[in-house]
This record gives C-alpha cells, structure tokens and sequence, in this order.
C-alpha cells in the first residue's frame, strides 16, 4: 500500500481569514460611527462623512467584506478537506482572494464618492457588477474544479451547500443587479 502526500491551500485560508478580520474592523467602526451621527448631527463632517455616505459604505463592508471573507476563508477551508484534496488552481485562488479585495476597496470608493444605484444592498455601479460576476466565475470554477478532482468519492451535505450556494448567489446577483447602462 502506498501512502500519498499531498498538502493544502492554507495561504488562501490566512489571506481570506486576515481579511475577514481587518474587514470586520473597518466596518464595525463605520457603524460605530454613524451610530453616533444620529444623536450628535456635528459628526456628519463634510459632504464625504455624512450618515448618507457612510452607511452603505458600512453595510457592504460588514455583509461582503467581512462575512464575505468569512465564508471564502471557511469554504477554502473545510472544501480542501471534505474532498481530500489541493485547490483546483492556486492561481485562481490568488485572483479570486485579491479580485474580492479589489471590489470591496472600488465599492467603498464608488459609494463614498456618491456614485449609487440607489438599491438597498445593490447599491454598486454596472461596472463593479460584471467585475463581481467576474471574480466569481473565478471562484467557482475553482470549487467545482476541486470536485472534480476530489480524493474522497462521497460528498458530504456541506458540499451541497457550497454548490446551491454558489448557484443561488450568482441568480441573486445577476437579477438584482440587472440594469441597462445608458453610459459609461
């Protein structure tokens, strides 16, 4: 009988769980802040600082950067595990982990500077949309890589999950998001 070796991605994990943490700082202070411009109006400070600026900075970052990162860095993983095996691709982890850093940074750049759809929870521009379908058809393929060259013939139910998952979030996006741009 001959014993494989084989070792996992823990880089991506530590990227993503470094993120999760920074992230969850970051937006945690955010809504400290604007926790505290509802009783003292003088902290809306400038025409960039105000309640209606920060707070969907602050909802975004706390629903896609830091539990988005959180659940990156769980499914990166608990997937390795579950099918015995590597990542499909290093690389697409690499693109997929600074591709999702590059969106959180552009969304709270674009929404500071006031540049909204107006839609609760979809309030990002077109062109960040397509860059988040982007990175995660990255992602995915990437995770159905990895099932395809799984160690392990069962697949546990949290793998199910992960797929429903995958496929509910990019339907949701897709239709949420969905708009004719009129300009660039």
């Amino acid at each position: 009988m001959t014993i494989e070796k084989f070792s996992y991605d823990n880089r991506t994990v530590k990227n993503f769980a470094l993120a999760t943490i920074i992230w969850g700082i970051v937006g945690m202070l955010l809504g400290l802040i604007i926790a505290l411009q509802i009783p003292f109006p003088g902290l809306n400070i400038g025409e960039y600082l105000t309640f209606g600026r920060v707070r969907p900075i602050h909802t975004n970052a706390i629903i896609f950067a830091f539990v988005g990162n959180g659940i990156f860095m769980g499914l990166y993983y608990s997937l390795q595990r579950l099918c015995k095996t590597r990542m499909f691709s290093d690389t697409l982890s690499k693109i997929h982990f600074w591709g999702w850093q590059s969106i959180i940074v552009l969304a709270a750049v674009t929404l500071l500077t006031g540049h909204s759809t107006g839609k609760e929870y979809a309030e990002l521009e077109w062109p960040i949309d397509i860059l988040i379908a982007l990175v995660w058809v990255v992602f995915a393929i990437n995770m159905f890589g990895t099932l395809i060259k799984r160690r392990e013939r069962h697949m546990y139910v949290a793998i199910w999950f992960y797929i429903a998952t995958v496929v509910t979030v990019a339907v949701l996006h897709i239709v949420n998001s969905i708009e004719i741009p009129v300009s660039i």
